[in-house]
């Protein structure tokens, strides 16, 4: 049977459209060859992820981004297409990282320890991580701010090494100098007079260690008589306090033996407070007084005369 060239033609164009078609999804991500399971991410951004990129795990591709859809709420939703011979747990993190210094990034399956196993057409947890140029990014601020500062430090040194300064620093070590030649001239003085008075010096130390080794040779001595001391001064407050206690107690006594008598009715007191007799003549004289010396105030001349030739008058 001939074929004609039409037919030729019509088939070589079928398997060429053919071709292109399994190219572009493969380009795409999509293999039309076999099937694969399918997850899902989403992202607040993707920079630098594009169709096509490998899914890894510790460097390894077990899949590719099959898809980016730009969700209503400005978040993006990334499709996976994953090997099914892979099982991925549940808690699996869907992470973005970069890949090179340009900014491509790639999705890194972070593995989770959940007993569950993701299924075909799930959501997994996605996570984002800075490129490398963000990581630099605050290294290169730091490094900018330690060479200014380093500049504003070699501008001071700078102006620190002038002429005048370093006169000055000059005129510091020969001041340091002098000052270090003093030094050493009082420490020669001194070194002299610590010899001369080395001798002097041994002797006083010598002495204060005889009376130390004396104090300590004696020290029950001293013991003994600090307590001896202690004892006899015990002894003699104890003895004044004795003594003072019996004169108080012998003085007690005497009174309450004075008292006892007053009350009894014995004694020149007991007799002068206890007699009324006694009393009423004392009060009779005291009136009989006190008449005669109104009545010697009233009629003087009826108890002294007197006469001023020398007469005597009855």
């Amino acid at each position: 049977m001939k074929i004609s060239n039409e037919t030729k033609v019509g088939i070589l164009a079928a398997f060429a459209i053919a071709t292109f078609i399994i190219g572009y999804n493969f380009l795409k991500g999509n293999d039309v060859f076999s099937r694969e399971n399918e997850f899902y991410a989403k992202y607040d951004k993707v920079d630098g992820l594009a169709i096509s990129k490998p899914v890894l795990v510790n460097g390894y591709q077990i899949g590719r981004v099959s898809g980016l859809t730009l969700l209503p709420n400005g978040q993006i939703l990334a499709q996976f297409k994953i090997n099914p011979k892979y099982e991925i747990p549940k808690n699996t993190i869907a992470r973005l990282e970069s890949t090179d210094l340009l900014g491509s990034k790639a999705v890194i399956f972070d593995l989770g320890n959940s007993l569950k196993y993701a299924i075909d057409g799930d959501t997994l947890n996605a996570n984002v991580q800075a490129n490398l140029l963000e990581q630099v990014e605050p290294v290169q601020k730091k490094a900018q701010m330690i060479i200014s500062r380093l500049d504003s430090v070699l501008t001071s040194v700078n102006q620190i090494l002038n002429p005048e300064f370093q006169k000055n620093i000059n005129r510091s070590f020969v001041s340091i100098a002098k000052t270090l030649e003093t030094l050493e001239s009082t420490s020669k003085k001194v070194d002299g007079t610590v010899g001369i008075e080395a001798e002097r010096i041994d002797h006083i130390l010598s002495d204060a260690e005889s009376i130390s080794a004396n104090l300590k040779n004696n020290n029950e001595k001293i013991n003994n008589i600090l307590t001896n001391f202690n004892s006899l001064s015990d002894q003699m407050a104890q003895v004044k306090f004795k003594e003072t206690i019996d004169h108080a107690n012998q003085a007690v006594a005497d009174l309450q033996a004075v008292v006892s008598k007053v009350n009894n009715g014995t004694g020149t007191l007991s007799m002068l407070l206890n007699d009324e007799k006694l009393y009423n003549n004392l009060n009779q004289a005291a009136k009989n007084l006190d008449e005669l010396m109104i009545d010697l105030k009233a009629n003087p001349k009826r108890y002294v005369s007197f006469s001023i030739f020398g007469g005597r008058k009855d």
